[in-house]
């Protein structure tokens, strides 16, 4: 069975942020990124993420379990869509969940001409995923500590 992205709204905060904070713990751990991983967030930014007038956040659903979440938003055109923040939960990991997630984000948006993300450099296994979604990396890096680097991604349509 596949999965189905469902829009959230404020009452989800709390079990989008505790999702949250679980699948990014590992990587928080590891590469000590306090000022900008998502695990290390309030549930205050969820709130904000899910009212954002500029962007819509999804649960990713399997029949009745929530077993991650993805944010869509748009800067200066709706037609350029960025991803960010998207998680699954660690027990639910490995599962083509993101996979599927990002192909149901992608025909939700049938006027996007281009779609950006970015991810650990260090991470070669969400590297990988994205690439083998068509994402290409754009060149551009960010050095986050002495840890971890951002790689920014783009997929033209």
């Amino acid at each position: 069975m596949g999965v189905r992205l469902v829009r959230a709204v404020e009452a989800d905060a709390s079990l989008i942020h505790e999702i949250q904070v679980r699948a990014f713990a590992p990587l928080l751990a590891k590469y000590q990124d306090y000022d900008t991983n998502p695990g290390n967030e309030s549930i205050d930014r969820i709130i904000w993420r899910i009212n954002d007038p500029n962007g819509a956040f999804y649960k990713i659903v399997e029949g009745d379990v929530t077993v991650g979440a993805i944010r869509v938003r748009w800067y200066d055109e709706p037609s350029q869509l960025w991803i960010s923040p998207l998680f699954i939960a660690p027990e639910h990991q490995g599962r083509g969940y993101a996979k599927q997630a990002i192909a149901l984000a992608e025909h939700a948006y049938p006027d996007a001409a281009s779609w950006e993300l970015c991810t650990l450099l260090e991470e070669e296994r969400n590297c990988r995923l994205y690439e083998t979604m068509g994402y290409e990396q754009t060149g551009a890096q960010s050095k986050l500590n002495e840890r971890a680097t951002l790689v920014f991604y783009k997929k033209m349509i």
